[in-house]
């Protein structure tokens, strides 16, 4: 983005902003102001994807990253430490091929493991492959006995936008689970990125999970269900090297600017730093990194004073279960009943049209108005009191803290999500300078409101869970930690 296309962005967002009823030239404008003028937002995003990459959580890039993230703070005088929480299990993968063969057919499909998949052994591990459908009962229940020892090849719809990238998720969760239990040997799914591109679909067993288990492109998919719609008889054989291990120690970044009159509260804004390595993690998430980075710089940089303390978090672990979240929460359980407000921006650079209040909403609806009027003219925006598993602001949730997720519009985070294309390219650059803008009003303004809500208990906690949030807590198998105990506020 060149200096004049940012300063023309800038006025005319500004020229919106004036536009709504007199606002007062405070501390919140100016720092609207200071997003949308000229910073190193877009410089910071293309060193993070360009130059480190792919940032899987285990990795020497995701290291790097972290490293790269505390010294972005420091230079922009934001007090920041590498904060260390243990990893259960590692995993990355080193390669992955695969080879379909029959009567008089032969071909290497291109194909990824998903996380935490069962290796192979040295050569391969080779069974017969079978058409299973979309994985329903009655497709697996039609294969028969033909299921058992089988690589169950699995039939998905193109991924268009956020609503179906959920979807996909849950019902994934049900797919594996009945395809075990039919004896299947492993799991393929057809590739549901455009473009034949390959991704990294996590698997709903995580570090449970005891199988072969890999997206294969599109093309070769549907080519090997042609095949056998016509009678042929497939063997697919895996050769997937990876590179796994017992617990290690990962680190989650914070930054932190001090309150002033109210130190000891904390409004937490974040975003995960870590990405699956097949692309560039530009649009999941490294995008929101450099937004979270530079909300901070320019605060610090104004010099302005928050009431409250301001924690800028830049979580690792949450592509494998939003583990660095979790860890925080954990580690900081005694400052959890001064947390006013945690809110995550985790969806590319899609347009904030709004946020999900995750069952607080009749509480902050008050100070989410007051803290968007001075960006009033970048929306309007809209609220859902809906409660998600998702992102980062998830364990948040589960302790009782009001955690807030930035709604954004799909624009092109679905198609390229954990996918090849996931690049610095895809990010849209203007927009992403706006939804920084509104990040740092929201942040600035819950710094600094009146609160009138506080942490809820376990039963105030139960109550959000049974107001919808339990589908997503059981299709990603979070539900058995909040039941007993290890998850979540227990008081």
């Amino acid at each position: 983005m060149t200096h004049r296309r940012t300063l023309t962005l800038a006025a005319a967002a500004l020229a919106l902003v004036s536009a709504s009823p007199a606002r007062p030239a405070d501390d919140a404008a100016r720092l609207v102001a200071a997003m949308l003028g000229e910073t190193p937002l877009i410089d910071d995003l293309r060193e993070l994807t360009d130059r480190i990459g792919g940032r899987a959580t285990g990795s020497e890039a995701n290291q790097r990253s972290v490293d790269w993230s505390v010294a972005k703070f420091g230079e922009a005088g934001v007090e920041a430490r590498a904060e260390p929480f243990e990893m259960p299990e590692l995993w990355l993968e080193t390669s992955a091929s695969a080879v379909i063969e029959g009567a008089g057919v032969r071909f290497a499909p291109r194909v990824a493991a998903m996380p935490f998949s069962a290796d192979t052994p040295e050569g391969g591990a080779s069974a017969p492959l079978v058409d299973a459908g979309t994985g329903t009962a009655e497709d697996l229940a039609r294969l028969g006995d033909t299921a058992g020892g089988a690589f169950a090849l699995i039939s998905m719809p193109i991924l268009e936008d956020i609503p179906g990238l959920f979807t996909e998720y849950i019902e994934a969760s049900g797919i594996e689970q009945r395809a075990f239990a039919a004896g299947v040997a492993g799991l393929v799914y057809m590739g549901s990125r455009p473009g034949n591109q390959l991704y990294r679909h996590n698997a709903s067993y995580g570090i449970d999970n005891e199988h072969p288990m890999v997206v294969m492109s599109r093309d070769a998919a549907t080519r090997a269900l042609r095949l056998m719609a016509t009678g042929a008889e497939l063997t697919l054989t895996l050769d997937l090297e990876l590179e796994t291990g017992g617990a290690y120690t990962s680190h989650n970044v914070i930054g932190e600017i001090r309150g002033s009159e109210l130190p000891d509260e904390f409004v937490v804004i974040g975003a995960h730093l870590d990405s699956w390595d097949i692309g560039t993690g530009a649009l999941d998430n490294g995008c929101n990194v450099a937004l979270v980075i530079d909300v901070a710089r320019q605060i610090k940089r104004l010099g302005l004073e928050p009431k409250r303390t301001i924690r800028f978090a830049l979580w690792n672990g949450e592509e494998q279960g939003l583990l660095g979240s979790w860890a925080y929460n954990q580690a900081h359980k005694d400052e959890l009943d001064g947390h006013v407000m945690a809110a995550s921006f985790d969806t590319g650079s899609g347009r904030v049209r709004g946020f999900v209040a995750n069952g607080r909403l009749a509480e902050m609806r008050q100070v989410l108005d007051a803290s968007l009027e001075p960006v009033a003219g970048l929306g309007p925006f809209e609220y859902s009191d809906a409660a998600y598993y998702g992102t980062d602001h998830f364990d948040f949730v589960l302790e009782g803290v009001a955690g807030i997720m930035a709604d954004q519009e799909s624009a092109n985070y679905g198609p390229n999500y954990h996918a090849r294309p996931d690049t610095f390219d895809k990010v849209d650059q203007e927009q992403l300078k706006l939804n920084s803008a509104i990040a740092a009003a929201l942040v600035w303004g819950y710094a600094n409101a009146e609160i009138g809500w506080q942490r809820l208990d376990r039963a105030g906690v139960q109550k959000i869970i049974d107001g919808g949030l339990a589908e997503h807590m059981k299709a990603f198998r979070v539900m058995q930690y909040w039941e007993d105990g290890s998850r979540g506020r227990t008081d």
